[in-house]
């Protein structure tokens, strides 16, 4: 659990557990859906020396990070319902960040009225057609996502599907932000600079970085003073983005 402080209130977010699936487990869409020949993008050089990071994720040689497919775009929705104000540019924010320091592309596919769910399907053909579906962005409330009581701001986390002996590939994810903390987030003096650390944080999460120990990183569990992405967030923000390229999910 990371938790920002500004003063003396504190707020947190959470990593939602990784989830693993194989691809013949489950209806799923058309391999190789929008599959490129190779990386969309390219990450950022990581800072000379590296830095302190952790992945939540590894494959089979416990050494890889599991990443999303750099050969195809991520596509997320966002569910606007109890949205604060200038939630769109924090989120909008946060992708474009994570997008350059990783390479990868993200396209918004707009709203959606889908809602937050712990069992959400990663294929609903009715909804979004042929492919994985996007990641979805929510703006909760505790009745919705008792997980965001107390503290926590914040949950976000992806799926892993493999195919065969392929290497796991993340598919689609959930980032699911606590609108009533948000609200009185972005209502105190300098707020807008942590609810934006918050959701950076939480959009690494989606893509792969798991929590440090080390105080100077954003994904550090408490903090109060690191308000973007440190060496280390960066060292293995590039990793996430020079993931395999998996047309075979």
């Amino acid at each position: 659990m990371v938790v920002a402080i500004v003063a003396s209130a504190a707020v947190a977010v959470e990593l939602l557990p990784g989830l693993e699936a194989t691809a013949t487990d489950r209806t799923a869409p058309t391999a190789g859906i929008e599959a490129a020949d190779g990386p969309l993008g390219t990450p950022l050089a990581p800072p000379a020396g590296g830095g302190t990071h952790q992945f939540a994720q590894l494959e089979d040689d416990g050494l890889t990070p599991i990443a999303y497919d750099p050969c195809r775009p991520v596509h997320y929705v966002v569910r606007p319902d109890n949205e604060p104000v200038g939630g769109d540019l924090l989120i909008s924010d946060a992708v474009a960040q994570i997008s350059a320091v990783t390479g990868l592309q993200f396209v918004d596919d707009g709203a959606t009225d889908e809602p937050p769910s712990d069992q959400r399907d990663p294929f609903q053909p009715d909804r979004y057609g042929d492919r994985w579906a996007p990641v979805l962005v929510t703006w909760d409330t505790v009745a919705e996502q008792p997980d965001l009581a107390a503290d926590v701001a914040g949950l976000a986390g992806s799926l892993a599907v493999s195919s065969g002996e392929g290497p796991g590939v993340y598919v689609t994810g959930l980032v699911e932000l606590d609108a009533a903390q948000f609200t009185e987030i972005l209502s105190r003096p300098g707020g807008q600079a942590v609810a934006r650390a918050i959701v950076l944080h939480e959009f690494a999460h989606l893509v792969g970085l798991d929590h440090v120990d080390d105080p100077t990183q954003l994904m550090y569990p408490t903090t109060s003073a690191v308000l973007d992405f440190a060496a280390g967030d960066l060292t293995g923000l590039s990793r996430l983005g020079a993931g395999a390229c998996v047309p075979a999910v």
